[in-house]
């Protein structure tokens, strides 16, 4: 299941981020997580282009479908809907907690989601944990059961 955890920088993804993994991997489920900055080192890309930022949301996508794991977290800030179509996240976690970011340009195309799983308003990690888990597992039960009941084609 791929979770997209977004925002503005600055906001507190990865700091959520860094919760929730073992939080879930206590509950006992696998789970992986990439974080943009990280993978953005790792391929030593730091085009902030509309390109760049296509090909970072592709990157992203790749490295969650390459995972077998019961979630995949990713961090990242998706500014835009065609980049989160590209990711299609199966569970969005808005970290809404500030109103610009640290970079200008990332705040001038900025394009808030109009919908989400969890929109995070606090940077009170100890707060939301419980609910994002919550609404999280619930989630990945029906997609399961989704999944099982309506089999896709390529299986």
């Amino acid at each position: 299941m791929r979770v997209l955890i977004m925002g503005l920088p600055g906001a507190g993804k990865t700091t959520l981020a860094q919760a929730l993994k073992p939080a879930l991997e206590s509950a006992g489920y696998t789970v992986a997580w990439f974080n943009a900055d990280a993978l953005r080192a790792q391929h030593n890309d730091w085009d902030f282009s509309g390109a760049g930022r296509m090909r970072q949301a592709k990157r992203m996508r790749e490295a969650a479908d390459g995972e077998v794991c019961d979630f995949v977290i990713c961090d990242f800030v998706c500014p835009l809907l065609t980049m989160r179509f590209v990711f299609d996240p199966h569970f969005v976690v808005w970290v809404d907690t500030i109103q610009e970011g640290r970079f200008e340009s990332t705040n001038q195309i900025f394009n808030p989601p109009k919908s989400w799983d969890v929109r995070v308003d606090s940077q009170d990690t100890e707060r939301w944990l419980p609910v994002i888990l919550e609404r999280l597992v619930s989630a990945r039960k029906r997609l399961v059961v989704q999944e099982l009941t309506h089999p896709s084609n390529d299986r």
